[in-house]
């Protein structure tokens, strides 16, 4: 049956402060994809969109940030991607909403996209798309794109003032973003005072970047971090001298030179990075592509502690159970006699596995002992300290999750890095692996609702879902999003105590011939 469509410059316009801007309608819901919010110079801070005269399209997606590495399609199945054009000039953002009417005042849910600080697109996956969380939840969605990798995240402060805060300028862009959305959002009848942001891998570690970013304050009122907190990451020396020196030498150029850093072909200027980063990092020194302290940015919360304002967002912070559960589903799995699985648990725990699982049992009762291999101390392990220190630092409340899920690959796959994202967007229908006979529907409407539910109120209860308290000091209540959504407390605390003792080491997923093997869990 044919869907409700329209696409007229008397009906599906909205005006903003640079200018008016077309999008269509779907079925309800509007759409503008590929609107600019700002302009930048590379190396450089964004400035605004000057304004125009006439009416502008908004109906196609913007450029994407170009990375340093060639994306290789893989395990489409488990995560699906979509590719597009790559330029630096990518500061563009989309919206879908249920009203153009400025005095509608429906909550802003802010999305930010995975692949750390060095990958990943508004649109890069499927499950991205905007329009069903907007008809779903009644609100409205912005997904956008921002600088990343060198472009985003370079500290070139040493070498001229011009480059002071080279070393954020991704995270700036954002912010230029949500100055956009706090000034406009209106026009597509959104609430400037009632903007959740959401993110997931790299996407959760912007959302509390931001949070201790002063130049963000109030343009942002709560914050959703999905497998967004992991020790190490945003860690290490600060210093750009050493990348800079090495980048510049390799390009053949001095110090004097270091403006030509702003003209050379991107492709060029990548394919020097490649070259000296390793080494420069080998010796100990800063390499960029992630966010710097400076005094722009106040620092990881978790390192520094929260600034005042920081402190009064409520925020909701969770993980899945096998993050970098991405090998092949084991045919067979919960067949296998407990002495084989005894053997190779004990090649990975040695002298833990017995204690190891008779936690294992106690936290994740309905679960095989197999799936000690994979559960996930990682984001997880990170997650509880962010919450201790969330609950003792912090006014507003925080709320813990975790995704637990079983997907009907091979005799089941356990929940992987990515894998509760098209729950939240109400998007399974458009993921075949997602669709589960008398569970997807539901568990999407328990998902979808707890992330409407708190955009709405600062709350994730949901009369879907069984009651969920804030967490206190020394009590993590923890929404357990399965097949069966029940509420525990501390359910996992001494199996993550155990699962620290054994120094697990992150570990680097298959990749093809040329790409970076660390790259992909943080999509």
């Amino acid at each position: 049956m044919a869907r409700q469509f329209a696409c007229s410059s008397a009906h599906t316009v909205a005006e903003t402060k640079q200018g008016k801007l077309r999008g269509y309608q779907l079925d309800g819901i509007y759409a503008f994809h590929g609107i600019k919010y700002a302009n930048a110079k590379r190396f450089q801070m964004p400035t605004q969109v000057e304004p125009y005269e006439g009416i502008r399209d908004a109906l196609a997606y913007g450029y994407v940030c170009p990375m340093l590495n060639q994306d290789v399609p893989n395990m489409e199945i488990m995560v699906p991607h979509r590719y597009w054009p790559m330029d630096e000039n990518c500061q563009y953002l989309n919206i879908w909403t249920p009203s153009l009417c400025p005095e509608a005042r429906k909550p802003v849910m802010v999305w930010l996209h995975g692949g750390g600080f060095s990958s990943g697109s508004s649109i890069e996956h499927v499950a991205y798309e905007g329009d069903q969380l907007s008809s779903y939840g009644d609100v409205v969605v912005v997904t956008l794109n921002h600088r990343l990798n060198i472009l985003g995240y370079l500290d070139l402060s040493s070498f001229s003032d011009k480059y002071a805060n080279s070393a954020n300028v991704g995270n700036a862009d954002m912010v230029m973003a949500l100055k956009w959305i706090h000034d406009n959002i209106a026009a597509f009848g959104g609430d400037p005072d009632n903007v959740t942001l959401f993110g997931q891998s790299g996407g959760g570690m912007k959302v509390f970047t931001l949070m201790n970013t002063p130049e963000a304050d109030g343009l942002f009122h709560k914050g959703v971090i999905q497998s967004g907190v992991l020790d190490g990451f945003l860690s290490g020396p600060t210093d750009g001298k050493a990348i800079g020196k090495a980048l510049l030498e390799e390009l053949g150029l001095d110090e004097s030179e270091v403006g030509k850093l702003e003209t050379i072909p991107y492709a060029v200027l990548a394919e020097a990075y490649n070259k000296v980063s390793p080494e420069v990092e080998k010796a100990g020194h800063y390499i960029g592509c992630i966010p710097t302290a400076n005094d722009w940015y106040v620092g990881d919360p978790r390192k520094v502690g929260f600034t005042e304002h920081a402190k009064t967002i409520p925020v909701m912070i969770g993980s899945v159970f096998g993050e970098f559960d991405f090998t092949p589903a084991i045919p067979g799995r919960k067949e296998l006699s407990e002495e084989i699985v005894l053997e190779m648990l004990e090649k990975k725990y040695k002298g833990h596995t017995s204690k190891l699982v008779s936690q294992f049992r106690e936290a994740y009762p309905a679960r095989p002992l197999i799936d000690l291999l994979s559960v996930d101390p990682f984001f997880r392990i990170a997650s509880r300290d962010f919450i201790e220190k969330s609950v003792q630092e912090r006014q507003a409340p925080t709320y813990s999750y975790l995704f637990n899920l079983d997907f009907p690959l091979e005799d089941g796959k356990a929940a992987w890095h990515c894998s509760e994202i098209p729950f939240i967007f109400h998007n399974t229908d458009r993921t075949a692996l997602y669709n589960i006979p008398g569970v997807s529907d539901r568990m999407e409407e328990q998902i979808c609702s707890a992330w409407v539910s708190f955009a709405r109120w600062g709350s994730p209860s949901a009369v879907c879902l069984p009651k969920w308290p804030a967490c206190e000091p020394g009590k993590e209540y923890t929404m357990i999003f399965d097949r069966e959504c029940e509420v525990r407390v501390n359910h996992d605390a001494a199996l993550m105590e155990t699962l620290k003792e054994t120094d697990p080491k992150l570990p680097f997923l298959p990749a093809a011939e040329g790409e970076e093997d660390e790259g992909f869990f943080l999509h």
